[in-house]
């Protein structure tokens, strides 16, 4: 044998793909997004820590949420940027890091409120489309497989059962174990009032995309819906001839 034909030939690079995930508050996006990035050595792109960021910047700066047009001024000079983390992204609002920071949940129901607005979400949907332009990502929302990449090669809507959702988000928050965590049933309400918003704004309604396969976690642990979610992929990726 050669020493030409010895030569160990370079890996055939990854396809530069996109796996859209959206669904309600609470359905265990971020958790399968973040685990279906590491299984397929893809970027994780959490868009709802963007709109959560740009919603801790309207309220640090008391604008009134309700109002479009004074959410609008600040659009030009907020910068958004996600880096990739060991765990999680690193949220960057400004330069500044309020990863931590955007997770309170007087944060998280600001940005409900300010991403019903057509003009904000427009302005977000140009700075998602920027960070996945290139692919090699998943991204998960409420609009990502219906207006931000309606081309993603895999798209995934999680969904499961208010009251299941809320019992998720009520121990996430610590439970009884803490005295910070709000009660069950106002969790629960509060994410009713959530996927009104969601599922009725005119803009951009949440709804799965026509080629969105349902992903139900109800009845499923974490483990069980990433591995169903991981299997989704492989097979999404295995018809369309694109090997991982």
């Amino acid at each position: 044998m050669s020493a030409k034909e010895n030569r160990i030939q370079p890996a055939a690079p990854k396809p530069m793909i996109i796996v859209a995930i959206d669904g309600p508050a609470g359905a265990g996006k971020s958790t399968v997004a973040r685990c279906l990035a590491r299984h397929f050595g893809l970027l994780n792109l959490e868009t709802g820590a963007m709109y959560r960021a740009f919603a801790l910047k309207a309220l640090r700066a008391g604008l009134a949420l309700d109002k479009s047009s004074e959410l609008e001024r600040i659009t030009a000079e907020t910068s958004i940027r996600l880096e990739p983390g060991e765990d999680e992204n690193r949220v960057l609002l400004d330069g500044e890091d309020v990863t931590g920071l955007i997770r309170n949940p007087l944060v998280t129901e600001a940005a409900s409120r300010v991403s019903v607005f057509p003009k904000i979400r427009a302005w977000m949907v140009g700075l998602q489309q920027q960070l996945g332009a290139q692919g090699g990502v998943v991204m998960e929302g409420r609009d990502i497989g219906t207006v931000v990449f309606p081309q993603a090669e895999v798209k995934i809507f999680l969904d499961a059962a208010p009251e299941v959702r809320g019992q998720r988000r009520y121990d996430q928050l610590g439970g009884q174990s803490s005295a910070a965590a709000p009660p069950r049933e106002e969790i629960i309400r509060d994410l009713r009032a959530r996927d009104e918003r969601d599922r009725n704004r005119a803009d951009s309604p949440l709804k799965p995309a026509a080629d969105a396969v349902l992903l139900d976690s109800t009845n499923l642990t974490l483990d069980q819906a990433v591995t169903e979610a991981v299997r989704i992929v492989s097979d999404k990726l295995r018809y369309a001839g694109l090997a991982f």
